[in-house]
């Protein structure tokens, strides 16, 4: 890819006063979303995806938090904005689909009226233009009768239909980006499948990239065109979704890989858990609970990247000169057809 990114996040750090001292939710995360793209960030609850992605569009209330870093879209610096220049940049430039719409719907107000709130907080257009605008995304994005549904209320509609309205919602000023946390979570597997074929659809009609949280691998083999692995608030590693399913690099990706069902073992997740984050230690954040930490795994700061190919980073001192990298390679993860066990297509 070529030109400047759609989005550029770099040393991005979030952290949180508390009475049991500085939390630190997110500690120098960096990323890019490339225009029509698909970017999946994964890990575990409580590894900072969800944060990281608010801390993009300054969601995170400050105080308690505090922001630092960059994240430019299209060139402009999101976190050095006023608070009128980013109010301006939300929904028209850069939109957010959340984990649960059941709570970001209002349940005083029908979904129709909470579209048309949303386009005419962006835009100037009169109340049946607005109208027809709102009743137009809700059938392009797959809610029948849409104009007799524009005056129903949010409990009429089904999980999934709720989640259909929040993405109708979202496009309403045509963002450049679209930030999808965890949308398919409280969805079962068929409707689960709709929505990410939605999304994908929209993807290619509208151009816009995406930035999906998730932990469901699953989903990541679906529709991810690269991904960043969270663990701790650090990257643990990135790369193009061929290059991480066919050869997870760092053990923390591998361990998740292993949760896979398909993998054909039987795990109860991964040992151990997520540091303190107001207390955490020292060198790799995955070390604790990693078979193959040594001592060096256990001192400084998190690895630095080591760039395994073109698009292909890991943070693991195995990967770095002196260290033997087949100490930490999984060959039954790497075998050929890897990624297509795991439901990763050309599609």
């Amino acid at each position: 890819m070529s030109g400047r990114p759609l989005l550029e996040v770099e040393n991005l750090r979030t952290t949180f006063r508390t009475d049991a001292g500085e939390l630190v939710a997110v500690d120098g995360v960096g990323f890019t979303v490339e225009k029509g793209e698909t970017v999946c960030i994964v890990g575990e609850s409580g590894s900072g995806k969800t944060v990281a992605t608010e801390s993009v569009t300054r969601l995170v209330d400050t105080p308690p938090g505090t922001i630092k870093g960059t994240a430019r879209l299209n060139g402009r610096d999101l976190l050095s904005m006023s608070d009128d220049e980013l109010r301006s940049v939300r929904g028209n430039n850069i939109a957010h689909i959340f984990q649960n719409p059941q709570e970001a719907m209002n349940h005083c107000f029908s979904v129709g009226w909470q579209i048309v709130e949303a386009l005419q907080a962006h835009q100037d257009v009169p109340d049946d233009e607005a109208r027809a605008r709102a009743v137009e995304l809700l059938d392009r994005v797959g809610i029948a009768n849409a104009s007799a549904r524009f005056d129903d209320y949010p409990h009429e509609f089904s999980g999934g239909q709720k989640q259909r309205v929040m993405i109708a919602m979202a496009l309403v000023g045509n963002p450049d980006l679209l930030i999808a946390d965890e949308p398919t979570t409280a969805l079962d597997v068929t409707v689960q499948a709709q929505i990410l074929r939605l999304l994908d659809d929209l993807q290619e009609e509208y151009g816009m990239g995406i930035l999906l949280v998730t932990h469901d691998l699953g989903v990541v083999a679906e529709v991810a065109d690269r991904i960043v692995v969270m663990y701790a608030g650090k990257v643990m590693e990135r790369g193009g979704v061929f290059d991480i399913f066919e050869r997870p690099a760092h053990p923390y990706t591998q361990a998740l890989m292993r949760c896979l069902p398909n993998k054909g073992e039987e795990t109860d997740g991964i040992p151990g858990r997520l540091p303190d984050p107001t207390d955490l230690p020292d060198g790799c954040r995955f070390a604790p609970r990693c078979e193959h930490a040594v001592g060096e795994c256990e001192i400084g700061d998190q690895p630095e990247m080591v760039e395994l190919t073109r698009d292909h980073e890991v943070s693991c001192v195995y990967y770095q000169q002196g260290y033997d990298s087949a100490v930490v390679r999984d060959e039954s993860l790497e075998a050929e057809g890897s990624a297509g066990d795991a439901g990763v297509s050309d599609d």
